[in-house]
């Protein structure tokens, strides 16, 4: 991941409203005026003491109390409108932001998520993208507003004299600008590291969940726990300081208010005492800044609530950010499967070379047994072969086109690629098969899971095909999700089928069965079977050995 600056993270950040720029104008303009009509209220109540007084000013009582009621009215509704605009333009750049996200996963995976936390992944797409809320409906509107506010606000208090309007100036700089600042540099990373450590504490959570059986089992309850008290008191203690940050920060804010008004009062005597102003020059201005605070004092505070914020910006932008390891591959003309091969393929994954000048050939309508220990790079073959990976050195070649020439979808239509593990989703098992194969017929679904000997099973189930098979299948046996796995491969139909140990979950007795389903399915297909198991090669047509990422 890209280091970055806070700064261009939030610059980062707002390139995404740029879709929603009129909303945020509108929203702005009517944030504006919303404090201003409040603020202005205050200043009305002051020339009409000086009315009372018999003082000259240059408003009429009357007029004082027709504006009081129409900057109450706008007040409500002008605040009203810019908060729904705002939280219509945060929560439409959260949906756009999600569907970045998940464009990047889908991009980004399986070469580049396979290391990664799903715990940490789930945190980074649901709360720190829902973190992202309080910048775009609560940080870049009060900016704007707070600018255009305090401008408007110090020519009015200059209006009575230059220097009044220099010391607001200086005050509203002073509460907007330099404390959070300040208050930044003080928290340091300390968001970065509640986020960073929220997303741990969630992998650590889904971690003991998954493997809650085998923490009763060997009786591992009390170490469990204490990584997880661990983790959330780290968490706990980083957000406690944190917490007394922001209590600083509206220490400090608060102490600057009674400074500069106190200034203020001082600086607008003098100049009544020595001429420089009249009455109204003193008591106006005083008023004006004593009321001009809030769109500051909501500027103070994000010293503190923008840590967690940019944090999870940052986290959000680097998964949208990401290289892939392959890119999606368009604008290549069509090609037909006519057979596969690996020349001089060379693969290294984490520095550790896992493939080494490895070459292989996968003639049409012939079964391929690759075989060989755990780890010897049978699985990575398979990974290259479907282009989930580039190569170190070498070509991978279908139908004597490199596979980096062809397009993703084609490449796609041409395989079948069964994993070792097979992923199922909380749905119904027949939407779990027709996964590969989206507009799949009843009809042919059944006739897939024929082929896999699953069929007999599904039947016996109280719902059929329209069982729920639970999250993750916990409800299916491992064999049983291995071969709803080969069904989907038979459904999808593809000419070049990639199975990466088939069998592995099956007894003897349903190995054979699937053999004999594969071995009469693979008439007019080319099938890579890589397997551990001598028994499982008694249907290939040639047989390869593979040993630490060479053929023996």
């Amino acid at each position: 991941m890209k280091k970055r600056s806070k700064i261009g993270t939030l610059l980062k950040m707002l390139t995404l409203v740029k879709p929603l720029t009129g909303f945020m104008i509108l929203a702005v303009t009517c944030g504006t005026l919303a404090y201003l009509a409040v603020q202005f209220i205050p200043v009305l109540g002051g020339f009409a003491v000086l009315n009372g007084l018999d003082f000259q000013t240059p408003i009429s009582i009357t007029a004082i109390w027709v504006c009081l009621v129409i900057f109450a009215l706008l007040r409500a509704v002008l605040r009203y409108t810019e908060q729904k605009i705002n939280h219509y333009i945060a929560f439409t750049l959260l949906a756009i932001i999600r569907d970045k996200v998940f464009q990047s996963l889908r991009k980004l995976c399986p070469a580049k998520l396979e290391g990664r936390d799903k715990g940490d992944l789930i945190s980074l797409i649901t709360s720190d993208v829902e973190l992202l809320e309080v910048f775009y409906a609560h940080t870049i509107s009060p900016i704007c507003i707070a600018f255009l506010v305090e401008l408007v606000m110090c020519l009015f208090i200059g209006s009575y004299h230059w220097s009044l309007g220099g010391l607001a100036l200086c005050a509203f700089v002073s509460i907007g600008v330099i404390v959070p600042l300040i208050i930044s540099k003080i928290s340091g990373n300390t968001g970065d590291e509640i986020r960073g450590q929220s997303g741990e504490l969630a992998a650590y959570v889904l971690e003991n969940i998954r493997g809650l059986d085998e923490t009763v089992q060997y009786q591992n309850g009390q170490n469990r726990m204490k990584g997880m008290n661990d983790k959330t008191h780290q968490l706990t203690e980083n957000q406690g300081k944190l917490n007394k940050l922001t209590g600083i920060n509206l220490a400090i804010a608060n102490t600057f208010i009674l400074v500069f008004d106190i200034l203020m009062l001082c600086l607008a005597a003098s100049l009544y005492s020595s001429g420089a102003v009249a009455f109204d020059g003193f008591i106006i201005p005083l008023i004006a800044l004593m009321s001009s605070y809030g769109p500051v004092s909501a500027l103070a505070n994000l010293g503190t609530t923008l840590q967690s914020t940019i944090a999870s910006g940052g986290r959000v932008l680097d998964i949208i950010e990401e290289t892939p390891e392959t890119e999606e591959i368009t604008g290549k003309p069509e090609i037909s499967f006519m057979g596969a091969d690996c020349q001089n393929v060379t693969f290294s994954y984490g520095g550790d070379k896992v493939l080494k000048d490895f070459s292989m050939q996968f003639p049409e309508n012939q079964i391929v047994g690759v075989i060989g220990k755990s780890g010897s790079g049978k699985s990575t073959l398979l990974k290259l072969l479907m282009r989930f990976w580039n190569t170190s050195q070498g070509n991978v070649r279908i139908s004597n086109t490199d596979i980096n020439q062809i397009n993703t979808s084609n490449l796609r239509d041409m395989e079948s690629y069964m994993t070792q593990e097979t992923q199922l989703f909380q749905d119904t098992i027949a939407n779990n098969i027709r996964i590969a194969k989206l507009n799949a017929t009843q009809e042919e679904v059944e006739k897939a899971c024929k082929k896999a000997s699953i069929h007999d099973f599904i039947m016996t189930l109280p719902n059929g095909y329209e069982t729920q098979v639970g999250e993750l299948g916990e409800t299916l046996s491992g064999g049983e999700r291995q071969r709803i796995g080969l069904a989907r491969a038979f459904l999808h139909d593809a000419p070049f089928v990639l199975l990466d140990e088939p069998t592995s979950n099956l007894d003897s007795l349903n190995e054979a069965v699937i053999l004999k389903s594969l071995k009469e399915e693979s008439a007019g297909k080319t099938v890579v079977l890589v397997s551990h198991r001598e028994s499982t090669m008694k249907i290939a047509d040639k047989t390869y050995s593979v040993e630490n990422g060479r053929l023996s």
